[in-house]
């Protein structure tokens, strides 16, 4: 940061720099070191942003306030305070917290992953070999040779390239 900025709760130089972003509101909070330990921020257990950014808990509806997880016994106030969930159900439990959170953070919530572009391509060449040998087992029982012979040459042509594609890749 190129300006020397200044704590946001004394005057004291701001050496944290705390930057959220919650439905497209960006908070922002400059803490010296000694404050920052005083709210958690620099503790050896993570990070603490429900007692800094109070305008997020402003945010969240008020009955997600009282939400309590029955297996654990984690509180609403005590995820907002700590970021930390205490078990499994508590996924479930603090979506309505959760949800708007992640959907901000990432493109969605639900994980697609990805596959290897090795995979697509043979997947892709495995699809197109069916529909070949379909089309040119329909040519043949329509007693169709030309297309069924166009139809071999590909299938064949397609299996030479993908075999030389496993060689080289491996």
């Amino acid at each position: 940061m190129g300006q020397n900025l200044k704590c946001s709760n004394c005057d004291n130089p701001a050496t944290v720099h705390l930057t959220q972003i919650i439905s497209n509101k960006i908070i922002k909070v400059d803490l010296c070191e000694s404050c920052a330990q005083a709210k958690g921020v620099m503790d050896q257990q993570g990070f603490s942003l429900g007692d800094l950014l109070s305008e997020a808990n402003e945010m969240v509806p008020s009955e997600g306030k009282a939400l309590q997880c029955p297996q654990c016994g984690l509180k609403a106030t005590d995820f907002r305070r700590t970021g930390r969930l205490g078990c499994a159900a508590c996924f479930a439990i603090f979506s309505p917290l959760l949800r708007p959170v992640l959907e901000d953070m990432h493109v969605g919530t639900c994980h697609k992953g990805k596959t290897p572009e090795v995979a697509l391509n043979r997947q892709s060449a495995f699809a197109r070999l069916e529909k070949l040998e379909d089309a040119l087992a329909e040519a043949i029982s329509n007693e169709a040779y030309e297309d069924a012979a166009k139809y071999r040459d590909q299938i064949r042509s397609l299996k030479e390239n993908s075999a030389s594609l496993e060689y080289s890749q491996s």
